[in-house]
């Protein structure tokens, strides 16, 4: 292959991956237009990601935010699907991943890494699939302060994944800590203009 011609393929998926935020996450089906977009929850996971992986002590964090990174790409073109949807349709994602990464330069380091993601085998893969379970009790946490009722319904379904879909201990624990946080916390508690502005008394 040419570098002109891979260049071109490359320029094709830059583009794909900059339509990342414009796919929603299917859940705004339920009410809610303000759920996060696809490109959104990809950057989040990848922090969750980083956090988990400093207190588990994992040495490849290059590999975990590369992980992080494709972890959900295939969506470009699979989509996503939510736990009502997936009673009906199909998708084809190892498909999806291996079409939207063909003839990049990043194809066969990122489609090794999303199937060695699917495993779910080695420390990385784990960390970042608790990092992803994670990012959708976060999201409820942020809704159930804007008042909406969905993360009260999903509550004991949300146990549940807590209870047997992480791996790490230090996901288990943001996991439970996280139930009785504030999601404004970091502002209120952090220096703001009451604590250390003009308006301190």
């Amino acid at each position: 292959m040419s570098k002109k011609s891979s260049l071109t393929r490359d320029l094709e998926f830059l583009y794909e991956v900059g339509c990342l935020r414009h796919i929603q996450r299917q859940w705004v089906q339920f009410l809610n237009p303000n759920f996060a977009n696809l490109s959104e929850h990809i950057l989040r996971v990848i922090w969750i990601a980083l956090i988990i992986a400093k207190h588990e002590q994992a040495q490849d964090t290059a590999k975990i935010m590369k992980m992080a990174l494709v972890h959900d790409l295939c969506e470009s073109r699979s989509v996503d699907v939510h736990y009502l949807s997936r009673q009906y349709v199909e998708r084809h994602e190892a498909e999806a991943i291996a079409d939207t990464l063909k003839k990049t330069a990043v194809e066969k380091e990122f489609l090794q890494l999303w199937h060695e993601y699917e495993k779910r085998e080695c420390l990385e893969a784990k960390i970042v699939k608790d990092a992803d379970n994670l990012e959708v009790d976060l999201e409820l946490q942020e809704q159930a302060a804007q008042g909406h009722q969905l993360p009260k319904n999903w509550a004991k379904m949300r146990k549940k994944v807590a209870q047997t879909k992480l791996y790490t201990q230090t996901a288990k624990r943001l996991w439970q800590q996280l139930q009785n946080s504030n999601p404004h916390d970091w502002h209120l508690k952090g220096k703001n203009r009451l604590k250390a502005g003009d308006w301190k008394k």
